[in-house]
């Protein structure tokens, strides 16, 4: 499941296209392009933007591929949600949105990680179907080590 970095040199951004739910929509805010020294894979960041106020309302990450580290930590999707939004289920409802690019994209599945303690964004990922495969400590920076929850989001 972890790709080869080499493969991304040459990346393409795909045009999401329109990306809308009601009063939520999401607008590509940055694509960040394949850093081998980072060992950053290509990453779409997305604005979470009510439609009426325009009021952005939080943020969802879409990483191309996985890495050791985004395996264990990261994974493809990240998401925050500011906290006067929270309790609407923009999250989840953000990566229904996006399954249509990740589809065209070819991830399948699609890791999902967050906090165990983190029981809102646990309810978020399993809403979406999404299976826990591990929970474990993880070493996110040289002698830094968290809890994480990985889950396998199958399309």
């Amino acid at each position: 499941m972890t790709d080869s970095l080499e493969k991304y040199k040459n990346f393409e951004f795909l045009d999401p296209g329109v990306l809308v739910d009601d009063e939520l929509e999401l607008i590509v805010k940055e694509k960040n392009p394949f850093n081998p020294e980072k060992r950053f894979v290509p990453a779409y960041r997305f604005n979470m933007v009510h439609t009426k106020s325009r009021a952005v309302m939080g943020t969802i990450d879409l990483r191309v591929g996985l890495t050791e580290k985004l395996k264990k930590y990261g994974g493809h999707i990240g998401y925050e949600v500011d906290e006067k939004f929270r309790g609407n289920h923009y999250a989840a409802r953000s990566c229904r949105l996006l399954l249509p690019l990740i589809r065209r994209l070819g991830i399948n599945p699609a890791v999902i990680t967050c906090d165990p303690q983190n029981i809102p964004s646990a309810k978020t990922i399993e809403s979406l179907g999404a299976k826990l495969i591990d929970s474990k400590l993880v070493e996110i920076e040289p002698g830094v080590y968290r809890m994480t929850s990985v889950y396998h989001w199958y399309l």
